[in-house]
């Protein structure tokens, strides 16, 4: 009964975000990184895919054009976006970011990854507060890309997981929904999150399988 509506929700509600903006993984996993960046802050859905388009518009989704564009540059994309609460901190971040990349690309800090945990721990490193959030999102487009990528799945996803007694979610997902996208699988999953957090239950399509309304 649950894989059976989860699959039905992935179906239907996941997404691949990499996808939308026909962003290349393979050659060009900084775009990527980019926007998984942007999904990071606590900010909306819509606003983020609406900033990095603008970043896309004017040509911001490299390294070397976020250093060309500099702060102040960086603050008006970000702020034409809607980032407004979250834009002076992100512009340092993005900054920090292109800093670290700008004499490697992120395919050779996969490489130079000794395994899983380290890629984690290179990714993190890149900039200050690129955290678990950051990190899971980019991560779950790239598995099957990467050698060495494994899911890492968000706090939204965890918490999800966790109220519909999933332990495990990339054990739940082998297990039961192998053959359905697994970045798609955690996204959808990454939704039901937001509503845990945000206290909607109301709104939860899964809300008669969740652990906490019994």
């Amino acid at each position: 009964m649950k894989s059976k509506i989860l699959r039905e929700l992935t179906e239907k509600y996941g997404v691949r975000y990499s996808e939308k903006f026909h962003i290349d993984l393979k050659r060009e996993p900084f775009k990527w990184f980019l926007l998984a960046t942007l999904f990071g802050a606590r900010i909306s859905k819509s606003l983020a895919l609406r900033t990095y388009k603008i970043f896309e518009i004017y040509n911001v989704t490299s390294p070397q054009r976020i250093l060309e564009e500099g702060w102040d540059s960086l603050v008006a994309l970000l702020d034409s976006g809607g980032y407004t609460r979250y834009d002076f901190k992100t512009a340092d971040k993005l900054l920090e970011l292109a800093k670290s990349l700008s004499r490697k690309d992120m395919n050779q800090l996969h490489e130079e990854a000794m395994d899983f945990e380290d890629l984690v721990k290179k990714l993190k490193s890149l900039a200050k507060g690129i955290g678990d959030t950051t990190v899971g999102i980019f991560l779950r487009e790239m598995v099957g890309v990467w050698e060495k990528a494994r899911p890492y799945p968000t706090p939204l996803a965890k918490m999800a997981a966790r109220n519909l007694g999933i332990h495990n979610i990339e054990d739940f997902w082998r297990d039961e929904m192998g053959d359905l996208d697994y970045a798609k699988f955690e996204s959808m999953l990454m939704e039901i999150g937001k509503l845990c957090r945000q206290g909607k239950c109301e709104k939860c399509p899964v809300r008669k399988l969740c652990e906490g309304m019994r």
